[in-house]
């Protein structure tokens, strides 16, 4: 093993005490430290041995000698066994006052059946410790001492320039009372501050109010009519609500988009959100979604946005299209079902006019949302060119609902003018009796992604609704009252669903799993009404039209995995994990568990 430097300079945190690095695991003289990415496990040892501390120059060859960092897997009932092809690597382990440091790296596929493949999907990665060391006959229970985090381990990093000297501003809500209710949509309505002359936006930060981490679970940020005037700020109200303001009706075009889990957003160096000019937005609308399940009372929220700006304008204006399935009750997911597939259309009609009026040669996509509520299971977002299928834009085959953030792309992607972008959706409504409906609660579901691109066209919404007509043949129904006159509409025949509302006779079908599937074959080859809107609620032509969806190869052919074996770590598909322990040197010697 070679001799290992001192304490790394390792980005994100400075060698301080009473300071904690965001990627550490907060302990005292921790011994048995367990980290899990999901069933694929690795066990270190570190802090004691025989009664005495080690020094950051013994823990290399400890780990060496001893082959302390062993390979576990987990079975059903949760015991941990040492599985028989070793597959992690110690990369680097050291020892100071206040920080042990444990680098460990394994293949990204190692073809071992007890191991989890590691892709660009969310893994959740669990820890767990204990103050004593291992002994004779194995692992100690953690106890209380252990905690799990979903992450994106292949999300590629970012060049950041440091802002700290930059301006920004604050975007928050004012001590807005929560309803007790299960979802509120808050919409507050603000001036941007900078005026007059062009700068770029070149970071979004959360600021979540302490402790209402799970209360807020995303914040979008619309462009507003240029129109309005500082009258509309003076209040904030609830967003798609009969009384609320006329001004807010204006604010269609999404500039941002923040979700639960996800944490600041960086623009990358040649692409800035533009504010300033005329063309910028002036005024915004910030809606926030506070999911409040146990309907508690008296909630007094400030959460919002920082945007960091900067006067060295960028070379391109960043813009955001919303695309995927239009929220409404025509998305809708029978109960009882493992797994049932949503598909929302970008379509060709719609990208053909937009791009073609604006961008022949296409705009550069640079990372992605996929977003989904609490039956989500995975998302997809697929391209087509001139029919045939591209690699997948973005995919979260473990889409976690509360985990949810822009992912960057390892490169950025061409869309073209005719292309198709399809948003697929995976659904598990077992736990569920009743219709999943397309809706804002986040009891019902969406099918949404979030692309931001550049160079910045007048392209907001690419989006589609499903027939609906032949989604009510299916269950049998013949006539529904016309004109329509109520939401939802009422159906006339046959007898057993006269006079019900679509909604009640679609929960009154028996729905049986094999009906289920039936049901998603189906909807999946509707015809879809195209969803295709400008900024300022103007619309391109083709919205509204009746378009066939693209032939599309189901379920989608995954690429080949490439395997490796446990002694190729020079073949470039493996990942380097950095487990920290803090221990304040207060805290040395003492026994117990820190709190």
């Amino acid at each position: 093993l070679r001799q290992w430097p001192a304490l790394p300079r390792w980005p994100g945190w400075e060698e301080r005490e009473g300071r904690v690095p965001a990627a550490g695991i907060r302990g005292e003289e921790v011994n048995d430290l367990t980290l899990l990415p999901c069933y694929s496990f690795v066990l270190g040892l570190c802090g004691t041995l025989d009664g005495k501390h080690l020094s950051y120059k013994q823990l290399p060859c400890l780990f060496q000698n001893l082959n302390l960092i062993p390979d576990y897997f987990t079975d059903e009932n949760r015991v941990l066994k040492k599985d028989p092809q070793q597959d992690y690597h110690l990369e680097y382990a050291m020892e100071n006052s206040t920080h042990t440091i444990l680098a460990f790296s394994r293949e990204l596929h190692t073809c071992d059946t007890n191991d989890k493949s590691i892709t660009e999907s969310t893994v959740r990665v669990i820890w767990a410790y204990h103050h004593k060391d291992m002994g004779e006959a194995g692992q100690n229970y953690h106890g209380s001492n252990r905690g799990t985090k979903s992450l994106r381990l292949l999300n590629p990093e970012r060049e950041e320039v440091s802002s700290a000297s930059l301006p920004y501003f604050d975007l928050t809500n004012k001590d807005v009372p929560v309803p007790d209710k299960d979802t509120t949509y808050w919409c507050q309505m603000f001036k941007i501050p900078v005026q007059h002359e062009k700068h770029h936006v070149t970071k979004v930060k959360p600021l979540i109010q302490k402790g209402h981490e799970n209360l807020v679970h995303h914040i979008l940020l619309y462009q507003c009519s240029s129109n309005l005037n500082d009258s509309v700020l003076d209040y904030g109200h609830e967003c798609y609500h009969p009384n609320m303001p006329d001004s807010f009706l204006t604010c269609e075009t999404v500039i941002f988009a923040w979700a639960i889990g996800g944490e600041g957003f960086t623009y990358p160096p040649h692409v800035g959100l533009s504010i300033g000019t005329a063309a910028d937005p002036l005024f915004v609308l910030m809606e926030v979604h506070y999911d409040n399940p146990s309907e508690t009372e008296g909630l007094i929220d400030n959460s919002g946005l920082r945007l960091i700006y900067t006067p060295v304008l960028r070379k391109y204006d960043a813009g955001v299209i919303e695309a995927g399935l239009w929220v409404s009750l025509f998305h809708n997911i029978p109960p009882g079902m493992p797994e049932f597939v949503s598909e929302g259309h970008c379509t060709l009609e719609c990208l053909e006019e937009a791009l073609g009026a604006e961008r022949p040669a296409g705009i550069q996509v640079f990372a992605v949302l996929l977003h989904a509520h609490l039956a989500g299971r995975a998302i997809r977002m697929r391209h087509f060119h001139n029919g045939e299928e591209q690699k997948l834009l973005a995919y979260d085959d473990e889409f976690d609902f509360n985990f949810q953030e822009f992912q960057y792309l390892n490169e950025e992607r061409t869309i073209l003018p005719g292309d198709n972008l399809v948003t697929e959706c995976h659904y598990s409504t077992v736990d569920r009796i009743r219709m999943t409906w397309g809706g804002l609660s986040t009891r019902n579901e969406m099918c949404l992604s979030y692309l931001l691109y550049y160079p910045r066209i007048n392209l907001t919404r690419c989006a589609s609704i499903p027939d609906i007509m032949e989604q009510l043949q299916f269950i049998g129904v013949k006539e529904i009252y016309r004109p329509v006159r109520t939401w939802p509409f009422i159906i006339k025949s046959p007898k057993q669903y006269k006079n019900l509302s679509f909604m009640d006779a679609m929960n009154k079908f028996k729905w049986s799993r094999s009906e289920g599937l039936s049901y998603n074959q189906l909807v999946l080859k509707l015809p879809v009404n195209v969803r295709c809107s400008k900024t300022d609620n103007a619309e391109w032509s083709i919205q509204g039209m009746t378009a066939l969806p693209p032939e599309i190869e189901r379920p989608y052919k995954t690429e080949p995995v490439i395997c490796s074996s446990s002694s190729c770590l020079s073949c470039g598909l493996f990942l380097t994990l950095l487990c920290i322990v803090y221990i304040t040197a207060s805290t040395i010697g003492n026994t117990g568990p820190f709190v």
